[in-house]
């Protein structure tokens, strides 16, 4: 394997890096019930996607 001549400087290391950090999820509200959802996911709080019922949430007994 090859094997650097030169030492990478840490300016050079940290730009290169600048595109490798963690950024928080977008949401948005959904337009049913005004809860926070994720973008292109149904809404775990009443079960609409896009303005449609898209999974049946059911009162669960416990």
């Amino acid at each position: 394997m090859p094997h650097p001549k030169h030492r990478f400087s840490q300016t050079r290391t940290a730009k290169r890096r600048t595109h490798d950090k963690v950024e928080p999820a977008q949401l948005s509200t959904c337009s049913n019930c005004g809860a926070a959802v994720m973008y292109h996911h149904v809404c775990p709080e009443c079960g609409y996607y896009r303005g449609k019922l898209a999974i049946e949430k059911g009162v669960e007994n416990a």
